[in-house]
């Protein structure tokens, strides 16, 4: 795992982990194009739509129209095709107390949502969603862990990670930045681990207001140590799931399938090809009292679903989460192979009557594609299935009209007769 030797960072933008608001002594102006595309709402503007730019990487400046007018603030970036991120739409320069009503408005939200409760988990802030591009929190116990994805979030990280604390009505034990996603790449930005206040040397332990407890593993596990935006969706799919047999295939944590054993599920079958996803599983299925009802097989999902579904044994529940299939519009074909394939062996192995709850977190698969690629799976399966929910992410993780890219996670809820 990278990790950074430096309090500043390893690779980060120049003044990263300083602390401070970014000052502007510069600009940029939009092409014709550039102006439209702000003008209609969309918060990022392109490379190639600015004709005038006099800036440095991360600086916060004003976003000037061909007319000279200025149109709004935004961070510059100087190596992503994505070279503005739009904060304000006014000619008045951000300060202090703007950052502020942004990071107290995303808590009040998660306030409002019922989402602060001390030992629970929530995304706190949802980056360029809530006008804060780049820069995502989430939320585990009283730890929290932060995610940049761009110069300028870079150069605020330790600014705007102040705010938050500020903005929470419990005292924060620690905070590590996670900033290791390959999104960085693209910025020209390295990985980067490490903790920025504080540190936590074993699990963090999470306990839902619901009942539900689990342990993540900040500094090692997927994402930010855990997969906030299906929390929602793993309530739902574990509803009615009395006295049933479930199979939860990329289980990562165990979470879809241990809510349906608390739920009053039978047997739960769990399916992951991480080594560690084993231990992981068991261990938060202890915790959770249903350790008797909770299985694990370590193998490749897609290759396993084909094998079992060669047998006699059929699940009244199947749950499919895959990992992204699409990282951009080219791998588009073969993503369609794929939830095709793995959508027909979870048909087979679902009884009449069965519900497959089917998950696509691939932004540059649209929905309308997704519900495509599903219905010729039931078609290969010979099966009359029904669609009874297509969901989002977890309403922590919100999705900004004028930004599609926030819409990025599906969750089918499928009826197969």
């Amino acid at each position: 795992m990278p990790a950074a030797a430096n309090p500043r960072g390893s690779g980060a933008a120049p003044g990263a982990g300083a602390g401070r608001l970014p000052g502007s002594m510069g600009k940029v102006t939009l092409s014709g194009k550039g102006r439209r595309w702000v003008v209609g709402g969309h918060p990022w503007v392109y490379a190639d739509d600015l004709v005038a730019v006099e800036a440095q990487g991360g600086e916060l400046v004003p976003v000037h129209d061909p007319a000279g007018g200025v149109v709004g603030w935004g961070l510059y970036s100087s190596r992503s095709r994505i070279a503005m991120r739009l904060v304000s739409r006014t000619a008045e320069q951000p300060t202090r107390e703007f950052w502020a009503a942004l990071v107290s408005a995303a808590v009040a939200e998660r306030a409002r949502l019922g989402l602060l409760d001390p030992k629970g988990a929530c995304r706190l802030i949802g980056g360029d969603s809530e006008r804060l591009p780049g820069f995502v929190v989430d939320r585990y116990a009283d730890v929290l862990v932060v995610q940049s994805g761009c110069q300028g979030s870079d150069l605020m990280r330790d600014f705007l990670v102040g705010l938050v604390r500020e903005a929470l009505p419990f005292k924060v034990r620690a905070v590590l930045d996670r900033s290791d996603s390959s999104v960085r790449k693209l910025e020209g930005l390295e990985p980067r681990v490490e903790w920025i206040e504080g540190s936590v040397d074993d699990l963090v332990r999470v306990e839902e207001p619901d009942g539900l407890v689990y342990d993540v593993d900040l500094a090692q596990g997927h994402k930010t140590g855990h997969y906030l935006d299906q929390s929602a969706n793993r309530r739902r799919a574990a509803q009615g799931a009395g006295g049933e047999r479930v199979l939860d295939a990329f289980c990562y944590d165990g979470l879809f399938g241990i809510r349906a054993a608390l739920a009053g599920a039978d047997d739960v079958l769990c399916i992951d090809q991480s080594a560690t996803a084993g231990p992981r599983v068991l261990h938060n299925a202890e915790l959770n009292g249903v350790s008797g009802k909770v299985r694990f097989e370590r193998a490749n999902a897609m290759k396993h679903l084909r094998e079992l579904a060669a047998g006699d044994t059929r699940w009244q529940r199947v749950v499919i989460d895959p990992p992204a299939f699409a990282r951009n519009r080219k791998e588009i074909e073969g993503a369609a192979r794929g939830y095709r394939e793995l959508n027909l062996r979870a048909l087979e192995l679902l009884t009449p009557g069965g519900l497959l709850v089917s998950a696509s977190c691939s932004y540059n698969v649209r929905r309308e594609e997704f519900l495509g690629f599903l219905a010729l799976a039931a078609r290969d399966a010979g099966r009359d299935v029904y669609l009874e929910d297509l969901a989002g992410a977890s309403p922590d993780h919100p999705v900004l009209l004028g930004l599609p890219e926030s819409e990025y996670l599906k969750c089918a809820f499928l009826r197969a007769r």
